[in-house]
Parts: structure tokens; sequence; C-alpha cells
């Protein structure tokens, strides 16, 4: 368990020190809100596709559904600047299950795939776009193979958000007494079906049905931390506020640790973490007059 004088720390810094201050140990860079980090999280994967392309060589990325707000920029720009997306392979990050571990209807709004091929792909021009063979999907017949794939294959980027445990993709902090991960587990998972965590449902049904738990699928299938990290470059991007604040803080100044995932960012050459200024605020640096028995008190 984290100390909690030290999250009561790292949760004090006031959000405009955090980019530059000495106990970080992810690069961060803060954006005005969540359009403003919608065109960034284009811009930075357009450009990195346009690198590739224009020095003659495959790529391949795994994307995420989600931080939403990326997508219209994304096309805008491909369709706009003429990129080609013909050398690029996508690996699709996650996917939702339901309690039988199968695919979710077609027209659930929690089908990653249905909303991806809506908003991802469907916007591009067919003479750019990624071709359909070129496009990997997760489902609980395939993700071994995938796995497999991505394993013996160069990753160039691997682009998402984070949870409010630290999740990047579904890699969750493990919350099972009778199961216990250590770090070095959680840094070698692999593509895996699991059950969500009660918090991850409650956070996401809150976001996305008014709370109606009832609706959001209880099981998720994952790449894991091995998959996702072997990218070259990682950036992972958050408009979402206070769902994400704490973990944010905890990426940035505790040590690695499996009960927040996205500490092992701190040991990848070329990670970057971007959050809007809501998201990089907290309300315990604005409260200093708060005590807490046993923390400051």
């Amino acid at each position: 368990m984290l100390d909690k004088k030290l999250l009561y720390q790292w949760c004090s810094v006031p959000a405009e020190e955090l980019p530059e201050h000495p106990g970080r140990k992810v690069p961060l860079r803060l954006v005005k809100d969540a359009a403003e980090l919608g065109e960034v999280m284009a811009r930075d994967f357009v450009e990195d596709i346009k690198e590739a392309n224009a020095e003659g060589r495959d790529y391949h990325a795994i994307v995420p559904c989600g931080p939403k707000e990326w997508y219209e920029p994304f096309t805008r720009m491909v369709n706009e600047e003429q990129v080609s997306l013909k050398r690029v392979t996508v690996f699709h990050m996650d996917e939702n299950l339901d309690w039988e571990g199968k695919l979710l209807h077609p027209k659930d709004p929690s089908n990653f795939q249905t909303f991806m091929k809506e908003f991802f792909y469907g916007p591009v021009d067919p003479k750019l776009a990624v071709p359909e063979e070129q496009r990997f999907f997760l489902t609980p017949e395939n993700y071994h193979d995938i796995s497999r794939r991505i394993l013996s294959t160069e990753i160039d980027y691997t682009l998402g958000g984070w949870g409010q445990d630290g999740h990047v993709a579904f890699n969750q902090a493990r919350r099972d007494p009778y199961s216990c991960v250590t770090l070095e587990d959680v840094r070698n998972s692999t593509a895996r079906i699991q059950n969500n965590n009660t918090d991850t449902i409650l956070a996401l049904a809150h976001r996305s049905f008014g709370s109606a738990w009832q609706f959001m699928p209880p099981m998720s299938l994952t790449l894991g931390v091995k998959e996702c990290f072997r990218a070259k470059k990682i950036r992972v991007y958050s408009a979402t506020g206070a769902w994400k604040q704490t973990a944010l803080r905890v990426a940035l100044f505790s040590e690695m640790t499996p009960e927040y995932p996205m500490t092992l960012l701190q040991e990848h050459p070329d990670a970057r973490i971007t959050a809007t200024l809501e998201t990089a605020e907290h309300p315990i640096s604005r409260n200093p007059e708060w005590k807490f028995w046993g923390v400051n008190a």
C-alpha cells in the first residue's frame, strides 16, 4: 500500500509546478482543455507516421479506444494533409466483454470495435486508409495470436489514456486478496481475459451511464504491459479531470508499484504523459488547511 504521508505530499503540489518539479519521474506536458488535448494527441501521432512514411518504412502502432477527443482531429489531419496510412499496422489495445467473456452486441456503446470502425477508420479517405488486413482487433479467439505477433514485431508507438488506478489498457491493479501480483508480474503481463475491478466499473458507469453500473461490461480483454510498453514511444493522455488526478500524481512521484501499473512508465526510455489542467489539479493542493489524522495532523 502507498504511504499516505507521501501521497499527501504528491497531491499537495500545485498543478503548475508539476512539469518542472525536481521529483517528477516521467515527462509531463500540460494542455488547456479537452479540445487542445485532442489536437495535440492527433498531431503527435500524425507526425510520427509522417516520419515513417518519409523514411519509407512500415509502421506499427498500439491504439486505444479513448481518450475520444483525438479521433476527429486525427482523421481531419490525415485527410487534409494527405497522410498515407497504407504502411500502418494497428493493434487495438483492448475490448469489453460480457459476463461470459463474450464480445458485446455490435450496437452496445461499450463495444470498442464498433466505435473504432465508425470514428477512427470510417472518416479516413479510402485512398489513405489503413488496409483492413492490417487492423487487428482483439477477440476471445485470437488474442494469443495477436500477442505473439506483437512480441515478434518492432512496435513504433503506443498511445492511450490511464485509469483511476493507473491502468494503461485494462492492466488494472489487482484487488483479489487471494491472488497476489508483484511488480514483476505486472511488467511481464501479456494479453488476457479478466474480470474488471469494481472501482473501474463504477468509475466508467459514472462517466458514461449516469452511474447505471448494471449496463457496464463486467469483463475485458486487454493487451498486457509487456506488449504495450515494448513500443519505441509511449504517449498517454487524459482530459478526464478528477477521475485521474491522483493516479497522475502517483505516476509522477511514486516508486514503481503494482498498485498503480502506470508507474512502470518510469522505466521506459521514451514515455510522456499529457494532461489537461483540470486533470493535473488536485483538491488537496488547493486546500492546504485540510488535516488528516496520521498524515498532517
